[in-house]
């Protein structure tokens, strides 16, 4: 660690990324520093609309000097939340980093952290490596703070001058402050439960606007389901989304991934059954998949529609 160097003020455009077989990397002084990689993943966002629209114009710049903003979207584990995030970025045609908070995050953690490297049989070397959110910062991409409200108030107070008009980080580890590039957005997704943090008012201040995701209508329902399980039987589909619209409709707390899961193996437990030579009904499948996944208590809204059917 660099203790008693001066720090050196950096501007992320004018740093120099090299390109290697390995991977990105930067020089600052006599130091060398990988970089993070970007994530490619299969995500579509399907779902509100207004919601995407609302994060892009957050970060959208509407003229020279105009500053991105920082939201954080906030909603109940399971709600897509980092797709929308990720969607959004990918919107813009910028890549995209993911950090994920925790409890235990160190400032050093979320900025520049130095790594012991095993170079051979006896030696090893100390490499420093960028955080997704630094390297986001250096390249100009996008980066997605996961879960931000499970990380203490430590590590959200060097973040503090990055998520205002400064624009930068002091990356204390190799003496170095570095200046955002002018692409660089930020979003923080946060869960909606008691198991988080409450934010510091001086960093929720400064992670604006809020961007509420609530639960899909079940048309937005039926869209996520076959989207994420293409090979499943419709008829689980139908009856997932049907189970998810009745529940929410008694303010039943239940997410998209639980819908996933719930079809997913409902779709399973329908295909073993036909490929083993026996008939089982796709409604009841998804009876036995809400009960082993929720409870026996949350199967009374899927009974019920399979009993209205019965009755109609």
């Amino acid at each position: 660690m660099l203790m008693n160097a001066e720090k050196r003020k950096l501007d992320a455009e004018k740093i120099t990324v090299e390109h290697t077989d390995s991977g990105q990397y930067i020089d600052i002084g006599s130091l060398r520093v990988r970089l993070s990689k970007p994530y490619e993943l299969p995500f579509q966002w399907i779902g509100h609309k207004d919601v995407v629209n609302q994060l892009k114009a957050s970060w959208h710049s509407a003229f020279d000097g105009d500053l991105p903003m920082s939201p954080r979207i906030i909603g109940k584990p399971g709600m897509g939340k980092t797709v929308l995030a990720y969607a959004a970025g990918k919107a813009l045609g910028l890549p995209v980093y993911f950090f994920q908070a925790t409890s235990d995050t160190h400032p050093n953690d979320v900025l520049v952290t130095p790594v012991v490297v095993e170079t051979g049989k006896d030696s090893s070397r100390v490499e420093y490596v960028a955080s997704p959110l630094v390297t986001a910062m250096i390249v100009g991409g996008i980066c997605v703070f996961d879960e931000g409200n499970r990380m203490q108030e430590k590590a959200w107070a060097s973040l503090a001058p990055l998520l205002d008009s400064r624009r930068y980080v002091d990356c204390v580890a190799v003496g170095v402050t570095i200046k955002a590039h002018r692409e660089f957005r930020f979003v923080a997704t946060m869960n909606d439960d008691a198991s988080c943090f409450d934010l510091p008012d001086y960093i929720k201040s400064r992670l604006q606007p809020q961007i509420t995701l609530n639960a899909p209508d079940r048309s937005e329902e039926r869209r996520i389901l076959e989207a994420n399980l293409p090979k499943t039987a419709p008829a689980i589909l139908d009856y997932v989304a049907d189970f998810l619209d009745l529940a929410h409709q008694s303010d039943e707390a239940l997410s998209v991934r639980d819908g996933v899961n719930i079809a997913h193996y409902a779709g399973k437990i329908y295909e073993f059954e036909r490929e083993s030579g026996r008939t089982m009904d796709p409604g009841e499948a998804v009876v036995l998949a809400v009960e082993q996944i929720l409870g026996v208590r949350q199967a009374r809204y899927i009974k019920q529609i399979l009993w209205n059917e019965r009755e109609s």
